[in-house]
């Protein structure tokens, strides 16, 4: 059994928490408040940020991508070595472009960088929390894209989403990641624009 933690409880993190569970995971879900970490999925144990250990072989950062530094100042020693799952979709949300650190190209390149020792992989990103908390997606299973250049990393991440009942195409390696921060960026204008619902999204058609 994988055991996976996740950083923050807002809505993609209690879903993807709950994906976890569903899985048949461990899953440990930190955040600020304790009681929010706790309530985020039934079947998970809560921890407060700054805190707790990290126990999970997986690793979640299911935050603001501008949360990011904060987390590798307090954790980078435990999440070293460790599969790290980003989430994030950097966008400034005044003019709704992306927006990375100079030079950067991805955020999850840029984590990457921040955590050589780590296995980096993007997912979750083209999706909305709702389609993630529900996994149905206009009456199909929820489709997770998926970037990384650690095969074996990825296909951990792959199989717990899997064995959850969501579903996943594999965009390639990490650099793929920039693809898919784009796409994620478009849905999010699209939804806030009010040209799409927050209730569905990116759909494989077979």
């Amino acid at each position: 059994m994988s055991s996976i933690t996740i950083f923050g409880a807002g809505n993609i993190g209690s879903a993807v928490a709950g994906i976890a569970v569903k899985s048949g995971a461990y899953v440990q879900v930190i955040d600020r408040n304790a009681d929010k970490a706790a309530a985020a999925a039934d079947g998970a144990t809560g921890a407060k940020f700054g805190e707790a250990s990290v126990s999970g072989d997986i690793v979640v950062l299911a935050l603001p991508f501008s949360a990011y530094e904060e987390v590798l100042v307090s954790y980078a020693d435990q999440i070293a070595g460790k599969t790290v799952v980003d989430v994030s979709n950097p966008i400034d949300f005044t003019t709704f472009d992306l927006a990375l650190p100079e030079g950067a190209r991805s955020a999850a390149e840029y984590l990457a960088g921040k955590l050589p020792q780590s296995k980096v992989v993007k997912a979750f990103n083209t999706t909305f929390a709702s389609t993630l908390a529900t996994g149905v997606n206009d009456g199909a299973p929820t489709v997770v894209q998926l970037a990384s250049d650690d095969e074996d990393a990825k296909n951990d991440v792959k199989a717990f989403i899997e064995a959850a009942g969501l579903r996943t195409v594999d965009a390639g390696a990490l650099k793929r990641a920039r693809y898919l921060e784009g796409y994620g960026a478009l849905q999010i204008i699209l939804g806030v624009t009010e040209q799409t619902p927050w209730t569905g999204g990116f759909k494989v058609v077979r």
